[in-house]
């Protein structure tokens, strides 16, 4: 018997009955950048994986345990991107985009490959939908992207209320400081952890010295109740990442955007400066971030340009469409024909051909059997596909010049010279 093979663990088929609704929030998604003045980059599939070393951070979760890496016939390291801003970055240096001067919106639509433990919202091939502003210091780009995004999930459907708690979306936000306040907090949320090293999971006891502020995104339960009482860093910020984070909140308020200040929100790349955010659902449980983000105003320094101050988003196409189905919002239904051609004789499948191809030139969706069916099975066909109309095709309408039209909905059929079809189905 031959082997049947199965999608490798941790991805999926999109299929046919499905696609269409991937498609609809892709398009939701570039409808909005464009609506706000990105442009879409796309870039490799796979990095050298210095660059993810780099700019992710080696003691993170992702480089050290979740990245698929392999050598190339050259003995060259490369890297399934786990993430889809650094590559952003490393080209917008390689092609001298921040050489044009200016602002830089960009967007992408990508797959990220990540070794994770496979649950309901989470591949180990996933795919994202990302935004990047490159260029930016001011909290008035902070604000833009943050309701750009917002905005984005509105127009799914998701809409958020006018108060924290009454709807199915979270703006989450904290800021994380720079790297001039940011290490008093870090040291401050060691010692933290060190006193209550017992009272950690094994993953965290280790993170308390390779990685402190991620103690603070842990899931564990009992690491949560720990890390409630843990410092915040408002204490520690500089005047500098205070009057920006103060900026935002200003900016927020005169949007209507309403938010929770979640001071454990620190996210899990070392790139990340000042803000960090997230949209958080209660609908999908473990998995409740649809899509997280901040600013990262030396990663593009650390990949070899000049100082540039930037921030990004990452939003997840599986969890956003799982978010969709939760909520029950409105979900376009799938293509379907608007005609399904039936030839009757030998004689009438060349003549549906030629008829098929001139209503598709004219923008008219058509469908016609392809194995020389009997025209009952014919019929089964045109009723599974959904069209709206069946046009019969035999030997009287050959005669004539003419098509029978009938509506498969309200059974009604009339007869139709072959030159009116177009307009009378545009009508």
């Amino acid at each position: 018997m031959a082997t049947r093979y199965t999608a490798p663990r941790g991805t999926q088929d999109i299929l046919p009955e499905t696609s269409h609704l991937w498609q609809y929030v892709e398009s939701k998604w570039r409808e909005i950048c464009h609506l706000y003045g990105y442009r879409e980059i796309r870039t490799p599939m796979f990095e050298e994986t210095e660059l993810f070393i780099r700019s992710i951070g080696e003691v993170t979760d992702i480089v050290s345990k979740e990245m698929y890496t392999f050598e190339d016939r050259a003995g060259r390291s490369l890297t399934l991107k786990p993430e889809g801003t650094a590559p952003v970055v490393r080209a917008y240096l390689e092609h001298n985009l921040h050489a044009i001067g200016g602002v830089a919106r960009l967007y992408y639509i990508t797959p990220i490959f990540r070794y994770e433990r496979p649950q309901k919202g989470r591949y180990r091939q996933a795919h994202q939908l990302g935004a990047e502003i490159l260029g930016a210091a001011s909290p008035v780009a902070d604000a833009e992207l943050l309701a750009m995004v917002l905005h984005f999930f509105q127009t799914l459907g998701l809409p958020t209320a006018a108060s924290v708690g009454q709807a199915p979306l979270e703006l989450h936000l904290n800021t994380i400081g720079c790297p001039k306040c940011r290490p008093a907090y870090r040291d401050a949320v060691q010692a933290f952890g060190r006193e209550h090293l017992i009272r950690l999971c094994p993953a965290c006891q280790e993170r308390v010295e390779r990685n402190p502020l991620r103690l603070l995104d842990c899931k564990v339960p009992t690491c949560r109740a720990v890390m409630e009482h843990a410092p915040t860093i408002d204490p520690y910020l500089c005047d500098e990442c205070r009057a920006h984070f103060e900026g935002l909140l200003v900016l927020l308020k005169q949007l209507d955007l309403p938010y929770v200040r979640d001071h454990r929100l620190v996210r899990g790349f070392d790139y990340y400066t000042r803000t960090t955010f997230e949209v958080l659902t209660q609908g999908l449980g473990a998995q409740n971030a649809l899509c997280g983000g901040g600013r990262y105003d030396g990663l593009v320094e650390e990949c070899g340009g000049p100082p540039t101050p930037a921030l990004g988003v990452g939003i997840g196409i599986e969890r956003t469409l799982l978010m969709l189905q939760a909520h029950n919002a409105p979900r376009p239904e799938p293509p379907k024909p608007l005609v399904f051609i039936i030839a009757i004789g030998d004689e009438a499948r060349p003549i549906a051909l030629q008829l098929a191809q001139q209503l598709r030139l004219a923008g008219i969706p058509t469908e016609l059997d392809l194995e020389g069916r009997s025209p009952k099975a014919q019929m089964r066909l045109a009723d599974r596909s959904g069209a709206r109309y069946a046009l019969l095709l035999g030997e009287q309408e050959l005669t004539q010049g003419t098509v029978t039209l009938r509506n498969l909905h309200t059974r009604e059929q009339r007869t139709l010279a072959q030159q009116e079809l177009i307009a009378s189905l545009k009508a």
